[in-house]
């Protein structure tokens, strides 16, 4: 399983950096041919787009190692890790588009009209995106990648990006003002940082033993109650592995029962959970005494405190 994961992650990463590769050099030829800075800006994210790419062809050779002595959980965080040099690489790009425009506008140069050609390359650059973003999009559900859905996000961002140079093209004609070109370039640049922004923050969650949806506390909870003879789920904790989830958690039990019936209820606790969540890398369960308190637990979710959460921020239960 793991390895046809990484081979359809391999697969769509390949697609990418053709169809990116074509839509980059097409958009920066054109770009430089028909003089419109907006073109070329919106090629240099397509370039941003293979890199981004090969950064993903490289992780997915990482992640399918198995593990070892010096990683027991094996190579998928390489996943986040990867995250974050994307960020970089688009946050920079950005950042090289918005220094060069913000001089062009400050400098006051007289530019030529861009030239026709320019809304053609733009109109074809959108219709590969479309392919492209519904590509990485049904490749990234299929294998539960956080990186290609990622990068499906990436090139639907894109076309929002094509398109605002699509308008600015139409006024640029139709108002007479290659100004306008250069705005658009500006603000597609302060777009490329946004998103880079974004994908750093949202990388953050995982490199921080975070959860997006903390609704996964209630299932487990619900869980544990659906055992007979588990009691009281507390130090629950959750944390992501690439696209599989690692539980560990306590529970409470009759202290007169035989370790083996402790167990046994332990083992019932961990079917249970397999069976009520999805994509879970492995679980930890740890078996306590029925009103057995441990006054230095400072780590993990309890009952008492979801529901205290809940009551806080209704819209956390749902």
């Amino acid at each position: 399983m793991t390895k046809d994961r990484s081979y359809k992650i391999k697969e769509a990463s390949w697609i990418g950096i053709i169809g990116n590769g074509i839509l980059a050099i097409a958009k920066i030829v054109i770009g430089i041919i028909s003089g419109s800075l907006a073109v070329i800006g919106d090629g240099i994210d397509s370039t941003t787009d293979i890199l981004t790419y090969i950064i993903t062809l490289i992780t997915a050779r990482i992640i399918s190692k198995p593990p070892d002595s010096k990683y027991p959980y094996g190579y998928k965080k390489a996943e986040t890790s990867a995250t974050k040099i994307l960020a970089f690489i688009i946050f920079f790009a950005g950042a090289q588009l918005l220094i060069s425009t913000t001089k062009q506008l400050i400098s006051g140069e007289i530019r030529e009209m861009p030239s026709m050609i320019a809304i053609y390359v733009t109109l074809f650059s959108i219709a590969g995106k479309v392919i492209l973003a519904m590509w990485q999009f049904r490749m990234g559900k299929k294998t539960d990648s956080k990186m290609l859905i990622a990068n499906a996000r990436n090139m639907r961002n894109d076309i929002i990006i094509s398109g605002s140079v699509l308008i600015g093209l139409t006024f640029t004609f139709i108002l007479k003002m290659p100004v306008f070109d250069s705005i658009i370039a500006l603000l597609v640049s302060l777009w490329i940082i946004k998103e880079a922004f974004g994908i750093y923050r949202e990388s953050n969650l995982e490199m921080m033993d975070g959860v997006k949806d903390t609704n996964i506390y209630f299932k487990i909870i619900k869980s544990v109650d659906e055992v007979e003879g588990a009691h009281n789920p507390h130090r629950i904790r959750v944390r992501n592995i690439a696209n599989l989830l690692l539980i560990t958690l306590d529970i409470e039990v009759d202290q007169n029962i035989k370790v083996r019936e402790a167990h046994d209820i332990a083992k019932q606790v961990e079917n249970m959970l397999k069976n009520n969540i999805d994509n879970i890398f492995d679980i930890l369960i740890h078996v306590e005494p029925l009103g057995n308190i441990e006054k230095d637990e400072s780590f993990g979710i309890s009952k008492d405190n979801i529901i205290e959460d809940s009551h806080s921020n209704p819209k956390s239960k749902k």
